[in-house]
């Protein structure tokens, strides 16, 4: 029998393997960083095909760790970065142009137009998505309109379009399988989550070709079997899933009402709504979480651009970091900030504020600030951010917060934490296994495949690490969040010509 369910993690800036055993335990890990590209302010990219050569790269690394076989998985599940838009030769596999980033503004104009011409009711209606330059489908228009020769390809179905799990998929099987699971497609905003389908009024609004869109599939259910080239033999696909759907159902949020938080480039807090949509009248998503067993699965989303990142820009940009671990340090050798906030708005602010022309602020500077208060300042800056998704999804469900389950890379970090418990005012728990995402993934195949028999026996293998609790006075906290606010004001609009 199989001993092992493997989870290919895609994420934004790196890619992972993680095989995992029946308890969900972690038996081997492989982690390898990718390219990010910057050719203009506002634009990211990724190389497609430097995202397929490391995910496969880690893979194998994470089976030679411990001398795994292809006989000894039973399946691969994959989780991913959402809405990063692929375009690719269905002949040769080639890319046609670089992948464009779910965190990429080079829309923001096209969205603003359909605003202006009163389309916002029309994608909500049918994607309940806010018409924004982080969607899939805007990022397809761009590089069918813009990059030479495209259309006319696509037209003639020599091109093939997918998120980042379609690209791996279609890779990991040899061209055989083009499918996207409801998860990814619902966060593409061509896709009817009334229907589960493609909506041909949108494509047709956008001017994309359907033959060039992947079909649509439950999030657990096998697939097809990888090319026996990658691996030694055959294994079965048989689960996928955005990021932050895998990491809702990695943390077992399987009822409605329950939440987590993931702590990654971008922070994402879901909540489980039940298998009935909830429409958000405070700024969150609402978005499909997963389909399993027949049924689908709705959560409540808040999206937040910049989290992680911040930790990063840090490390890399300002060269105040060697190592993102060392933030934590470093956010303890002051008291405070100093009166200083940071608003790291570096592509627009997403949930609860939408404002795709923000940018980057750093406010209440004085002569007594050092890279210490700076660096307390980025990591406070999560948590703020995090706090304002939790209120709008408390007035939106009317559901208090009785405890924030937390997961992802900053999640490790205790600084951030114990900061989030004050600010929200509520107990956040950690669990012993923070690699939510890609256990999630693993569950969705294991399931599939027998590898588990229920939700219940998967429920048994989430246990608690360390629990955070709120420390400061109410007071205390109303005065930060009060500056909080004021520094957000001076973010917006920032990007938007006069």
């Amino acid at each position: 029998m199989a001993q092992y369910i493997m989870a290919l993690d895609a994420g934004t800036t790196s890619n992972r393997c993680i095989l995992f055993d029946r308890e969900g335990k972690m038996c081997s890990v492989a982690q390898k960083e990718f390219t990010q590209y910057f050719p203009r302010p506002g634009w990211v990219e990724h190389d497609a095909s430097e995202i397929w050569t490391t995910q496969l790269g880690v893979a194998l690394s994470a089976m030679n760790q411990i001398g795994a076989g292809p006989d000894q998985i039973a399946a691969i599940g994959i989780t991913n970065q959402r809405e990063t838009t692929i375009l690719w030769d269905k002949a040769t596999g080639e890319p046609v142009c670089r992948a464009i980033v779910w965190q990429c503004r080079r829309t923001s104009r096209y969205c603003d137009r359909l605003k202006e011409e009163g389309y916002t009711d029309f994608f909500r209606e049918k994607t309940v998505l806010v018409i924004d330059a982080y969607v899939s489908a805007t990022k397809l228009r761009w590089i069918l309109e813009e990059v030479p020769g495209v259309r006319q390809r696509a037209e003639k179905g020599e091109l093939l379009f997918g998120t980042v799990e379609t690209w791996l998929i279609w890779k990991l099987t040899g061209g055989k399988v083009h499918i996207t699971d409801y998860s990814n497609a619902s966060r593409t905003m061509m896709f009817n989550i009334h229907t589960l389908d493609w909506d041909q009024e949108i494509l047709d609004l956008l001017g994309i070709p359907r033959c060039i869109l992947p079909r649509p599939v439950p999030s657990s259910g096998v697939y097809g079997l990888c090319d026996p080239i990658h691996f030694g033999g055959p294994i079965p696909i048989a689960g996928a899933a955005g990021d932050q759907q895998a990491a809702l159902f990695g943390q077992t949020c399987f009822e409605a009402g329950e939440a987590k938080n993931t702590y990654g480039t971008g922070c994402f807090l879901l909540m489980n709504t039940g298998e009935k949509p909830v429409f958000s009248q405070n700024g969150l998503v609402t978005t499909i979480a997963w389909g399993l067993n027949g049924k689908v699965n709705y959560a409540l989303e808040g999206s937040i651009f910049v989290a992680g990142a911040a930790i990063q820009w840090l490390r890399d940009e300002m060269k105040i970091l060697e190592e993102s671990r060392d933030s934590e340090y470093m956010a303890g050798k002051v008291s405070d900030t100093g009166g200083c906030y940071m608003v790291p708005a570096f592509t627009g602010l997403g949930a609860p504020h939408w404002d795709q022309y923000a940018r980057g602020t750093i406010v209440g500077l004085t002569r007594g600030c050092n890279k210490y208060h700076l660096v307390r300042a980025a990591l406070d800056s999560i948590c703020y951010q995090v706090n304002d998704v939790l209120r709008a999804m408390g007035a939106d469900s009317g559901i208090g917060l009785s405890a924030l389950k937390v997961d992802g890379g900053a999640s490790a970090n205790n600084y951030i934490l114990q900061t989030q418990a004050d600010l929200s005012d509520a107990p956040v728990v950690r669990p012993k296994c923070v690699e939510t995402t890609a256990l999630g993934a693993a569950y969705l195949a294991g399931l599939a495949v027998g590898y588990w028999k229920d939700l219940e026996e998967v429920r048994k293998n989430w246990a608690v690490d360390r629990q955070f609790l709120p420390s400061i006075t109410g007071e205390e906290r109303e005065k930060r969040i009060k500056g909080w606010n004021k520094a957000v004001r001076c973010s917006y609009g920032w990007a938007r010509e006069e």
